[in-house]
C-alpha cells in the first residue's frame, strides 16, 4: 500500500475528489412536475404559486365544467392542467399542442 508523501499532496487529492464529485451533480435543483392527485391549491393564486415553485410558467386560467383549467409551460412544452377547486388536487394533466 502506498502512503501519501506530504500533507499538501493529500489536500490536493481530496480537493480533486471533491471537485469531481461536484461536477457529477446536476447543475440546478431538480424540478418536480405536477401529478394527478397532487394538492396544488384551491384558488388561482395558490395554484399559480404551487405550479411556479415546481418550475411551470403559468400563462392562463379558465373555469371549465367546474374545474380550473390552467395553461402552463415548462422546458418549452405546454401543458393543460385541470384542478378540482373543491379538493385543490390535480384531476387531469395533458400536453397542449
Amino acid at each position: 500500500m502506498r502512503t501519501l508523501r506530504k500533507p499538501r499532496h493529500a489536500a490536493r487529492v481530496i480537493a480533486s475528489v471533491l471537485l469531481a464529485a461536484a461536477m457529477a451533480l446536476p447543475a440546478g435543483p431538480a424540478k418536480a412536475t405536477a401529478s394527478i392527485g397532487d394538492y396544488v391549491g384551491k384558488t388561482p393564486a395558490e395554484i399559480a404559486a404551487s405550479l411556479e415553485r415546481q418550475g411551470y410558467r403559468v400563462e392562463e386560467f379558465e373555469t371549465e365544467r367546474g374545474f380550473f383549467e390552467v395553461e402552463a409551460s415548462m422546458d418549452g412544452k405546454r401543458y393543460e392542467i385541470h384542478v378540482d377547486p373543491q379538493t385543490g388536487k390535480v384531476a387531469k394533466i395533458g400536453k397542449d399542442d
